[in-house]
This record gives structure tokens, C-alpha cells and sequence, in this order.
């Protein structure tokens, strides 16, 4: 009986946590709000964040329920950052201080059916900054498409080597290397004794133009963390960002910042990269899913990372700028 009493409770504090930010009363505001958040000593910093420094960190808000649930992030030119959400919205703004007078634009990037999101779950997007085109990891359908520079679809394929990746673990994280190549990380491990593998692709080309010649390999990192956003660094190596479930209620997330050189993978190989940060609960912290690089004038990068609030209440759309110089990383 007790079991059963504290099972109903769970179940109950679940769903609390997941309901969603339209059932609650929302004031019709235009304005992207990014409400500052105080920073732990820094001492507590370096010791989870080791040669990443937290610059700022905001609590962004905007008076709709479709906000949120951000699952990809795309820097674009003059410093906007794309945000793509897992209902098919997206969101271009301009990062707080950035501009005297910051643009914050808003709309619907692919439409999804009513109650039915599978054309519109973006979970990865990487961006070609020569030509200006798009491509989108769509997790409940296994599907890449790539859009032009105009955001419209220009092509999509299922690759085949994804066709088992699942309903609800698929390409949760792809980058477009500076040489054309793809990688494609699997967001779920099928190896419940070696959680740390998970299943990659490597793509010679576009994946929408060759979707069956992908190359698989294996993905390690550490050890009960998901890939779920990855980019390039100007060196040819790779920030992976990665995720778990700390907690399920109140829902509260850990995760770790990776990195990794492309130049390693092999096909059939073991890909394995490096832990250099970790996204503790004594940080402030919620369920971080898109990452990008943005090169800074003196050599160091700019890091940007956003959180998918998954439009619940107890969750929260949060937005952090790390800084890093590359020397500082291990190789």
C-alpha cells in the first residue's frame, strides 16, 4: 500500500512539473525579457567550470506559451543568435549588451499539426555561414532537412542508418564541419551497461544529397550523459554539449561540456572525447540543449548555451555567455 500511495505521488508530481505554460494566465507582451541571474562565488565556478569562465547568465521571458523549449542554437551574422524550438518555432535576438538598440524576432520556422509536432521536432541545427543554409535534425521522424538561405525547405532525407534510432532519441545533436563533413550523434544509448556509448554518422556531404552513405561509429563520453548540441571551434575540434536527468521532480538536469577532435573518428571506431566542464545544480542550471561557438578578436571564443524549459512551469528558459581561450583546452 505505501508503495503504491508514493507511486501515485510521483505520478502526480510528475505531471505538475510537465504541465504546460498555457494553462496558466499569460500577459500578451512583445518584449523579449532577460531578467539577469545572480552568479555563484567564483571559486564555486572554476571548480565545475574549469577553464570555461561564466560571464552572465539570464532568465529569458516572453509573454506567449509557444516560447521556449529550445532545443538548438545557431550563431548568425553580426552577432544574432537562432534559436529553434521543438514545436517548430524559432527565435533570432540579439544577446542583452550587444547592440544599443537589440532586435528580437519571432515566428514559426515549420509547421506542425495540431497536437501532433512530428514535422516540426527540431532537436539539432548547424548552419553553412558561406552559403547561408540550414540543416535540421528532426528527432520523432529521423529526418535531416536543409533549408536555404531563405529558411524555406529545400530538400530532406531519412537517412536509413538512423531508421532505428527510435521515436524520441534520434539526432539530437549535428554539426557541419568546416570541410563539408556532418557528424550526427544519436541522443539514446541501446548499451545499458556502457550508457557513455552512444551511436554517431559521419556524412562525407550533405546528408540530403548522399543519406545512405553514412559512416557509423561510436561516441563515448561520460558516462550517463546525452549528447544534445555539439559545434566547431576555428582549431577543426568539437564542443559537445551533454545532458542528463538529475531528478525527475521537481525536474532537475545536470551536464557536461565535452570535447572532441573530428580528425579521430574512424568508421567503426570509437570516438571518445574529453569532459572539460560540468553543468552542476549548485550553478544555476535547467535543461541545456543548444550550444554555439562564436569566435572573439583576441583568440578566445564566445560560448553561448540555451535551455529547453519543455514550456513547463517549473522549468525555466535560461540563457548563459561563457568565455574560453582554445589554449586552455586539452588536446
Amino acid at each position: 500500500m505505501r508503495r503504491s500511495i508514493a507511486l501515485l505521488v510521483l505520478l502526480l508530481g510528475l505531471a505538475l512539473t510537465w504541465v504546460r505554460a498555457d494553462q496558466v494566465l499569460i500577459v500578451p507582451n512583445d518584449t523579449l525579457h532577460f531578467d539577469p541571474l545572480p552568479l555563484p562565488p567564483d571559486e564555486t565556478l572554476a571548480a565545475h567550470l574549469g577553464p570555461f569562465k561564466l560571464e552572465r547568465a539570464w532568465r529569458m521571458r516572453l509573454g506567449s506559451w509557444l516560447f521556449g523549449g529550445y532545443s538548438a542554437l545557431v550563431p548568425l551574422p553580426g552577432g544574432e543568435l537562432l534559436a529553434i524550438s521543438d514545436i517548430g518555432r524559432y527565435l533570432v535576438f540579439d544577446p542583452p549588451g550587444a547592440k544599443a538598440k537589440p532586435r528580437a524576432q519571432y515566428g514559426v520556422l515549420l509547421h506542425a499539426d495540431r497536437g501532433d509536432k512530428r514535422n516540426a521536432d527540431v532537436e539539432s541545427a548547424t548552419r553553412d555561414p558561406r552559403t547561408g543554409q540550414i540543416w535540421l535534425g528532426l528527432e520523432l521522424k529521423n529526418r535531416i532537412m536543409r533549408l536555404g538561405p531563405d529558411w524555406r525547405e529545400e530538400r530532406s532525407a531519412e537517412p536509413s542508418a538512423m531508421a532505428d534510432w527510435g521515436p524520441n532519441s534520434g539526432a539530437e545533436a549535428m554539426v557541419r564541419l568546416a570541410d563539408g563533413r556532418f557528424i550526427v550523434l544519436r541522443e539514446g544509448s541501446e548499451h545499458t551497461l556502457r550508457p557513455a556509448r552512444h551511436e554517431g554518422l559521419l556524412f562525407e556531404t550533405d546528408p540530403t544529397l548522399a543519406p545512405d552513405a553514412a559512416k557509423r561509429f561510436i561516441f563515448e563520453g561520460p558516462g550517463s550523459f546525452d549528447p544534445v548540441d555539439m559545434a566547431q571551434m576555428p582549431d577543426g575540434r568539437v564542443l559537445v554539449l551533454m545532458r542528463t536527468l538529475a531528478w525527475p521532480f521537481p525536474m532537475r538536469f545536470a551536464g557536461r561540456i565535452a570535447i572532441g577532435d573530428p580528425a579521430q573518428i574512424r568508421p567503426g571506431g570509437v570516438w571518445k572525447v574529453t569532459e572539460v566542464a560540468r553543468l552542476a545544480s549548485t550553478l544555476p542550471v535547467d535543461n541545456f540543449e543548444g550550444l554555439a561557438i562564436v569566435p572573439r578578436k583576441d583568440g578566445k571564443l564566445t560560448v553561448w548555451l540555451i535551455s529547453d524549459d519543455n514550456q513547463a512551469k517549473l522549468q525555466e528558459t535560461l540563457l548563459w555567455q561563457l568565455t574560453v581561450d582554445p589554449q586552455d583546452l586539452p588536446r
